[in-house]
């Protein structure tokens, strides 16, 4: 198997248990009468990181060689995503979901920077592409990827302006 096919399919089967566990949390959180905000653009980040990834496929030949060095960068975000999924704990989800009267979360990276995960996901969506020198993917998805986040980081404030910040940070934020 080609180091392509490994790293995407790393990715995807990443993405998949990402959706699993976000979906249960998302149920349990609306279940607590959590409110989804910014639904609209929620699709279109499926269809970008979709083509972001076919894209790979069809644009990068399968025996290209990878850089290792962003080989490890993308095995360091990662783990930084683990960081977040862990940092925020039920209340990690794809969606923006608001609990009414949670605090939010300043614990993990939280502490350090605001939206991490979209900083994880920004990193990647460069770094897969240049691994196998595909700087033109790279480019075009990092520009499509920051368009959307400008919107969601946007939208994501609005719906969390107001809310308290968590002291023991056990309550947090989606992204």
């Amino acid at each position: 198997m080609s180091t392509l096919y490994a790293l995407v399919g790393l990715v995807v089967l990443q993405r998949l248990v990402e959706l699993w566990h976000a979906a249960a949390n998302t149920r349990r959180l609306r279940a607590r009468g959590a409110v989804e905000i910014g639904a609209r653009h929620y699709p279109a980040f499926v269809v970008l990181h979709g083509a972001w990834l076919g894209s790979l496929l069809v644009f990068v030949p399968p025996d290209a060689p990878p850089h290792g060095l962003a080989v490890a960068g993308l095995a360091l975000l990662a783990g930084g995503r683990l960081w977040v999924i862990a940092s925020l704990g039920p209340f990690w989800t794809t969606r923006i979901l608001t609990l009414p009267g949670a605090p939010l979360v300043r614990r993990g990276p939280y502490r350090l920077l605001r939206h991490p995960n979209y900083w994880v996901v920004a990193g990647e969506i460069a770094l897969l592409p240049l691994a196998f020198d595909a700087v033109a993917l790279a480019v075009v998805f990092s520009a499509a990827n920051g368009a959307l986040l400008a919107l969601r980081v946007e939208t994501e404030e609005a719906a969390l302006a107001g809310r308290p910040v968590s002291v023991r940070g056990t309550t947090g934020e989606s992204g």
